[in-house]
């Protein structure tokens, strides 16, 4: 059995294309080893930062030069720049709330599945004794996923950092976080509008007068959208001033929820994701159990010998990512 005190961290741990740092400290370093004891709720990285003694939040959090006080705490580095940025992504995460199923793959070529049921094979009429049941077809996408990589660069010598608490090291690491997934998520709304090559624009659903958006109009997209539920909507910051006016928005019940929660609600009871970066005068409607498939091509990736080596100039901080529609009728377009 091993402990944490006798491992050596080095840079050969990320260069797996399989396996997250975290992941390899964790076989060497299983964390059921350390039931009912101090260590209890650490992780393998956590442990070893608590190895040399490295604080990386709080008030009392050590500065950056902390982690190079030799070349096995240095080795911890790279994944603690990957946890920080990682954290910017999920608070500003929205595509979980609109990604149906997230698949990770090693490298860049990935086909997903569509299928396109009609009308017939929605309704599922009673089938005759010795009739045949009828067939829903899914197919391998006609086009590759198309993967874009977005991140950051780094810019900062170590001199000009190695004195800074990192808990305010954190804070811009998160932010360069948070830069990606807003990216990631103008991607998946580009393939829900515009289609991802195997399957087609999403259909667009009129208002019944111009400039306007009325109760009568949101009834009308989660009627065109059934079978399907609209279950969530994207809006930009133009639609939702007119979502939030509506007189349905103010009746008591919505006005205490908002006012006292932050939390945003729709007549027809959608979460309603507010979404600055969507150009047009757009609502999008989905059906998020089933509209959208995201592919990402391993981690957040980084320099990690630059990092170890303290050669922060210029470091690019990156994540590669794609979505595919899985049902193209579960995602519709109100325009105004």
């Amino acid at each position: 059995m091993a402990y944490f005190d006798n491992i050596k961290p080095e840079k050969g741990m990320y260069g797996d294309c399989r396996r997250s740092f975290t992941e390899i400290l964790e076989e060497l370093d299983p964390s059921e080893n350390y039931r009912n004891t101090e260590l209890e709720g650490l992780d393998a990285y956590q442990r070893q930062l608590k190895r040399f003694d490295i604080k990386v939040g709080g008030t009392n959090s050590d500065s950056v030069s902390k982690f190079f006080q030799s070349s096995d705490s240095a080795a911890l580095f790279p994944e603690y720049v990957s946890r920080a940025v990682k954290q910017g992504i999920e608070r500003a995460d929205i595509l979980s709330d609109i990604v149906a199923a997230k698949t990770v793959i090693d490298g860049l070529d990935y086909r997903s599945v569509v299928s396109v049921p009609s009308d017939e094979d929605k309704s599922l009429k009673p089938v005759s004794e010795g009739t045949y049941l009828p067939q829903t077809s899914v197919k391998t996408g006609e086009h590759l996923v198309k993967l874009q990589k977005r991140g950051r660069m780094l810019v900062a010598s170590y001199e000009a950092v190695k004195f800074q608490k990192l808990d305010l090291f954190t804070v811009t690491l998160r932010q360069i976080g948070a830069y990606i997934a807003r990216q990631q998520l103008l991607d998946a709304v580009d393939v829900i509008i515009n289609g991802d090559g195997s399957s087609s624009a999403a259909s667009t659903v009129s208002v019944t007068s111009n400039g306007t958006v009325s109760y009568e109009d949101l009834v009308k997209l989660w009627s065109e959208l059934s079978p399907y539920q609209l279950n969530t909507m994207l809006a930009p910051t133009g639609a939702m001033t007119k979502l939030l006016s509506m007189s349905e928005m103010k009746d008591a019940k919505a006005g205490l929820d908002f006012h006292g929660s932050g939390r945003m609600i729709t007549p027809l009871g959608a979460k309603l994701l507010h979404t600055p970066g969507i150009s047009g005068n757009i609502i999008i409607g989905l059906d998020k159990n089933c509209a959208l498939e995201m592919v990402q091509s391993g981690g957040i990736m980084m320099d990690h010998d630059k990092l170890i080596d303290r050669q922060l100039e210029r470091t690019a901080i990156s994540c590669i990512t794609g979505f595919a529609k899985i049902f193209p009728d579960a995602s519709k377009v109100l325009t105004y």
